[in-house]
């Protein structure tokens, strides 16, 4: 293996696993133990019939828990995993009350929300439960952004924002996020608009699984170029990927040298001692702890 090791997390989706709780602990805690650096999951708020993933019909009673919720009793059994989200669907959430959500999870965990990837939903009617115009759905996300960051970095005037969406003066939210700068914003998406959000004002992109290979690495190559328009340092984005347990040590040293920083796995198949044997298997291939 090279010596530039990514960094790896794993993804669990109770629509696969379902929302048994002791399942959850037992792979949060075996993915910790075996080294992992973070543990992410996915968001939808709402499903209908006819909502498609691409050529997949999604069927309408698919367990998606709450990803903070379930992030905050991720945290409160375990004591090193990152948190994080992939994705969660920014634009259907008020920004001043997810700023105390998130803020709440960091500091309860001791800093660790620091994987927070957000996206802006791929399904019209989910938006339109919320109460959200699908068309404006990007519009809001990066005005949501900017009012997260502010109301996490607020001086003693307050935190103020005159946006399309949000409007504000002088107020105050607490508690505030372990890092003084307010927690990293990861920009999740495969579209240009999603490269192009990471690069003006993103922490970090993780891009779709479907993409090929040029498209994946054109869509980078635009992150970057779009950072640097906006004076920003491209070098100091990261780059999280999905990949697979299956994974060979040549195709994660092929990802780094397209600059991949981080890779996600999903959680394996099978009962969870099974999930637990793999992952160990996999932490022991890969030499994670």
């Amino acid at each position: 293996m090279t010596s530039e090791m990514p960094t790896f997390a794993l993804s669990y989706a109770t629509p696969f696993f379902g929302p048994d709780p002791d399942r959850l602990v037992a792979v949060a805690k075996q993915a910790e133990a075996c080294g992992f650096e973070g543990f992410y999951v996915p968001e939808h708020v709402a499903l209908y019939r006819g909502a498609r993933i691409g050529a997949w019909e999604m069927p309408t009673d698919l367990q998606y828990l709450d990803p903070l919720d379930i992030l905050t009793f991720v945290a409160a059994h375990t004591e090193r995993l990152l948190l994080g989200t992939s994705v969660l669907l920014l634009p259907y959430h008020h920004p001043v009350t997810l700023a105390k959500r998130l803020a709440t999870i960091d500091t309860l965990s001791r800093g660790r929300m620091r994987l927070l990837t957000i996206g802006v939903g791929g399904l019209p009617g989910e938006a339109a439960a919320v109460g959200v115009d699908y068309t404006t759905r990007g519009r809001r996300a990066d005005e949501a952004i900017e009012v997260l960051r502010r109301l996490w970095t607020e001086d003693e005037n307050g935190a103020t924002f005159h946006g399309e969406f949000f409007d504000f003066d002088s107020i105050f939210s607490y508690p505030k996020p372990l890092i003084e700068s307010g927690l990293p914003i990861h920009v999740g998406g495969s579209s240009p608009a999603a490269a192009r959000r990471a690069g003006r004002v993103g922490d970090g992109w993780l891009p779709g699984g479907t993409l090929k290979e040029d498209e994946r690495q054109a869509l980078w190559e635009l992150v970057k170029s779009t950072a640097r328009e906006a004076g920003r340092d491209p070098e100091a984005i990261a780059y999280a990927r999905m990949g697979s347990m299956e994974m060979t040590a040549e195709g994660v040293e092929k990802m780094v040298a397209q600059g991949v920083t981080r890779i996600i796995v999903a959680a394996p198949a099978g009962e969870p001692e099974e999930q637990c044997a793999e992952l160990a298997e996999f932490a022991s291939r890969f030499g994670l702890r």
